[in-house]
């Protein structure tokens, strides 16, 4: 009996199990309309009960939703304009006449009579006047308004190429060639520069007088033409065919075949777009195993909409031709990457706005074919033709403006729960946030709606639930439970802000759209294109070849390598991107100018020390932290500077600030690479709503930081507790900025004791810690999140942060800026505004050759010049990304970086401002212990005056025991 029963209870458990698992639905539905099939509108910002307070081109969309189409051009004459500034007519230039040419801090307004009112595109024929080699951007007003957010940084690309063949170093491998801006007449649209709107911006013009500005925000630019252009749709396949003559071809034309080297590429719209090498797959082509072959383009850095690549190619006689893609995409799984094709600068027709190329570990020969496999024909005359590739966003760009539009109203929502509830809620207390905040319950119904059906889009336009789906899904669940139990929000708070960030990033990674090109292949109607084949067996071999190849060739060598005895050794202390661009560099430029050869590695820099010592160090170190040439220095193990006749030109090459590090006794340890500074960043939107201003003294802070603090946000002071610049060293810049602003300083003249303990320094360490104790800022904090989110709307950060920030938040984009820091107001009403600077340079090591040390010389001059040093960071910020960007301390290389006017500006009156930290013996027990200060101040509220002069005899104690050691001076 009780076998039975056990029996009857063993089949009634596999039954239920069977019924949960196949017969209950589980939690992975197909789609989600059921969950917003009552909202309507839920793509646009009508009935918005969040307004964040930008009016994005979607809302002028809506505007003039149902406003006309006219059906004639419009043109402006260039030269005729109403108002000018920076702007000269020139008769000719460049082979064009009648041309206005706008320097970059121009600004320009033409009247234009506009027959019939209606929705225009913009087009403007430009020459890429030779300046900076950045991307050229300018503003627009219509009216005298900006129309909406992103009509105020339209973007223009340059032209870049090859600046000569592969170089082949001695170890018979292929070094890239620099790439080189081609200043040429080129013409664009006015366009959304994300790529989330896929056709060019439309604007809408009045019958009559009307107004149209453009402002330089970077790069000087002459126009030769400005059109209003009337929208017309673009023509199908079948219409574009249909148009096109009947050609009677020979059969060198129908069975031609050109196959075009990806690699060979005739311009890019980007430096970082540059040959490849490819050794993954046998079946790229050129292919070898034993040597670095450029054999392919595109890649990781070939993702960003608006980028683009263009070949040329020649066809023997007019008729019609196929066109075929070798690519890769191997990046993005369970996602496509689209290419818009050119052809002579034109999209010949609608279904070339975004040819898929679909995610595939292996190369695939893709023929521009339609939806039935039928190869596209493409009428093409006699002589030579260009094919242009670009990425777009395709339909996904739709898709992700949604996003962006969703987080900015979550950041919104966000912040308004925080005024209630503040950071870390008491879960055991009720809010009453549905009592509070109605409409912001309201606006949570509304948005989890919308993030269903954007998982529900992405799941369409993709065919799987991806990876970056699963961030929409757990906010859209869990503000969808926030709806119908608002008490959850104060308990799940934290996890609501990590989630809408995560959505954020899942936007950046849904944004890349990375391809790479092996080759193109152009063919007759009755040729064929050579069919990619990647077998198992062909791999295999692949493989053993490899193997074989890495017991004889070192993958990781870069450029000519040549005996010790011949050449200077030079050691990196960053990382390889950066060795890697710095040896091509020194190939193709120094050696071959000056006949000196280098030998570089790439080492950590822990190191070091230990080879100095064995006598196994390089002749120079590069990217070295500022503190350690001195260090170096006091043991004997550096050589000075100052005795190169040349060394004060040199210097001249810097700002004071950026060498004093370096100096010591009168001496000089070393050249600056890098400089660093705080600038303040500020949320225009926040400080707008909560009607303030950024500050302009530390009065002006402290003044508004209750305001600021009332509606739980905060604000950024550097704090000891955070570390400068990802080293080790705690962030002291506050306090030092203070201390100098005050008037004070670290050190006495001859370097022997600290002066920490003036009245200066007591005014600024009590001023610093009490932002701490009694203002109760945070010590710890990630400020490029909290920044994006809203939580910490102001503070001081790095000023590369700017780069971080444009690349990280692009949903925030024009709700930002950075000014100067605040300042001390003097006696004589003047405003102090000095500021610590931090950064890394290169250091010669003791040499007993002659040769040697003048060849060093030689290179580290080479190395911190403004030519070099200009490469180096737009080299390394085409590899990198503009997150990238090299924070040189040549003031000439600065100025020709990717900044625009503006930014420079404000950028070199605060580096003006700068106050470099001398290095002393014993110099390591300042830092430790004015830490060690602050934290006390901070942690366990001892006097700020009474520590620090108690702190300041340990600091003296120790200066003089390393001077003694050193036999220095200690009076």
């Amino acid at each position: 009996m009780k076998s039975k029963t056990k029996t009857a209870i063993v089949l009634l458990v596999i039954l239920a199990l069977i019924v949960v698992y196949f017969v209950i639905p589980r939690g992975d539905v197909d789609n989600y309309a059921t969950k917003y099939a009552d909202a309507e509108n839920l793509d646009t910002n009508e009935n918005e009960v969040v307004n964040i307070g930008t009016y994005t081109y979607k809302d002028y969309l809506n505007d003039h939703a149902g406003s006309a189409y006219p059906g004639n051009d419009v043109s402006v004459n260039i030269t005729d304009y109403t108002v000018g500034e920076g702007v000269e007519v020139f008769p000719e230039y460049e082979g064009e006449k009648d041309v206005l040419f706008t320097d970059q801090d121009s600004y320009v307004e033409w009247q234009v009579d506009v027959p019939e009112a209606g929705l225009y595109q913009i087009y403007m024929e430009y020459y890429t006047v030779e300046s900076r080699g950045v991307d050229i951007e300018k503003a627009l007003t219509i009216n005298g308004k900006t129309p909406f957010s992103g009509a105020d940084a339209l973007t223009f690309t340059r032209h870049w190429t090859d600046d000569g063949d592969p170089i082949i170093d001695n170890q018979g491998n292929e070094i890239r060639p620099t790439q080189i801006d081609v200043p040429v007449w080129t013409s664009a649209y006015f366009k959304d520069d994300l790529g989330y709107f896929v056709e060019p911006y439309t604007f809408y013009f009045e019958k009559g007088q009307n107004t149209i500005g453009l402002k330089a925000v970077n790069e000087p630019t002459a126009i030769k033409s400005l059109t209003l252009i009337a929208i017309k749709e673009k023509p199908s396949y079948s219409q574009y065919r249909q148009g096109l003559p009947t050609v009677s071809a020979s059969a060198e034309a129908t069975t031609y075949k050109q196959v075009i080297q990806g690699e060979h590429s005739t311009f890019r719209s980007s430096p970082s777009l540059y040959p490849l090498y490819d050794r993954s797959s046998p079946s790229t082509v050129p292919n070898d195993v034993y040597h670095t072959v450029l054999n392919m383009i595109g890649g990781n850095s070939w993702r960003v909409p608006g980028q683009w690549i263009e070949w040329e190619f020649e066809v023997p006689e007019d008729g019609y031709y196929n066109i075929t893609v070798k690519a890769r995409q191997n990046y993005n799984r369970g996602f496509v990457s689209n290419r818009s094709v050119y052809i002579d600068g034109e999209i010949p027709f609608a279904e070339l706005d975004a040819v898929a190329f679909k995610y595939n570990s292996k190369w695939d020969s893709i023929t521009l074919s339609d939806e039935n496999g039928t190869p596209y024909e493409f009428y093409l005359t006699e002589g030579k033709h260009t094919i242009r590739l670009e990425v777009t966003l395709g339909d996904l760009g739709a898709i992700l403006n949604n996003m962006q539009d969703s987080v900015g109203r979550l950041n919104y929502i966000y912040r308004k729960v925080l005024i209630l509830t503040g950071t870390n809620p008491d879960q055991y207390r009720d809010y009453r946030i549905a009592a509070q905040y109605p409409d912001i319950i309201d606006a949570m119904e509304l948005e989890y709606k919308r993030l269903y059906k954007l998982v529900d889009d992405i799941v369409a336009y993709s065919g799987q639930k991806a990876s970056q789906v699963s961030a929409i899904l757990s906010l859209a669940d869990q503000i969808e439970k926030f709806v119908d139990d608002p008490d959850k929000i104060s308990r799940e708070f934290t996890r609501f802000k990590a989630n809408i960030s995560s959505m954020g990033t899942s936007i950046l990674t849904l944004t890349e759209a990375p391809l790479d090109i092996d080759y193109i292949t152009i063919t007759g109607t009755d040729a064929k294109p050579d069919a990619v084949k990647e077998t198992t067996l062909g791999q295999l071999g692949h493989e053993v070849k490899s193997f074989i190849a890495s017991f004889t060739v070192d993958y990781d060598a870069v450029g000519d390598v040549y005996d010790e005895d011949e050449a200077i050794e030079v050691w990196m202390l960053t990382g390889r991107d950066q060795s890697t661009i710095m040896k091509a560099m020194i190939d193709d430029d120094f050696t071959p100018n000056t006949g000196i050869k280098v030998n570089m590695k790439l080492i950590d820099g822990s190191i070091l020390m230990n080879a100095v010592v064995s006598g196994e160090g390089p002749d120079v170190v590069l990217s070295i932290a500022q503190g350690e040439p001195v260090n170096y220095a006091l043991r004997g193990a550096v050589e000075d500077l100052t005795q190169f006749d040349d060394y004060k030109e040199i210097l001249g090459y810097f700002d004071e600030s950026a060498y004093t590090p370096y100096q010591l006794d009168g001496a000089l340890y070393g050249l600056p690479e890098t400089q660093n500074y705080n600038v303040m960043f500020y949320r225009t939107d926040i400080l707008k709503e909560l009607e303030i201003e950024p500050p302009q003294t530390w009065e002006d802070m402290i003044a508004i930081l209750p305001i600021i603090q009332q509606n739980n946000m905060s604000v950024a002071i550097p704090s000891t507790e955070r570390v400068l610049n990802n080293a080790s060293n705690p962030d002291l810049t506050g306090l030092f900025g203070l201390l100098y602003q005050n008037g004070g300083t670290v050190y006495n003249e001859a370097g022997t004791a600290t002066e920490i303990d003036s009245e200066a320094g007591i005014r600024a360490f009590e001023t610093y810690t009490k932002f701490f104790t009694h203002y109760k800022l945070p010590k710890t904090y990630d400020f490029a999140n909290l920044f994006r989110s809203g939580e910490m709307p102001l503070g001081l950060a790095d000023y590369n942060t700017y780069n971080t920030l444009v690349v990280f938040a692009p949903e925030i984009r024009g709700l930002w800026d950075f000014t100067l820091v605040p300042g001390t107001l003097k006696e004589d009403g003047t405003l102090d505004r000095s500021i610590h600077t931090w950064g890394g340079g290169t250091m010669m090591l003791k040499q007993t050759d002659e040769t040697i040390k003048a060849n060093a010389w030689e290179f580290m001059k080479w190395w911190v010049s403004a030519d070099t040093q200009v490469r180096f960071g737009n080299e390394l910020e085409s590899v990198m990304g503009a997150s990238a960007r090299y924070a040189t301390a040549n003031i000439e290389a600065f100025e020709r970086l990717a900044w625009t006017s503006k930014q420079i500006e404000v950028l070199e009156e605060q580096r003006s401002w700068a106050k470099g930290f001398r290095e002393i013996a014993g110099g390591y027990f300042t830092s430790r212990h004015l830490t060690n200060a602050v934290r006390k101040v901070m942690n366990e509220n001892e006097d700020p005056r009474e520590t620090l002069l108690d702190y300041s005899t340990t600091i003296d104690q120790e200066i003089i025991r390393k001077r003694l050691e050193f036999g220095l001076d200690v009076k």
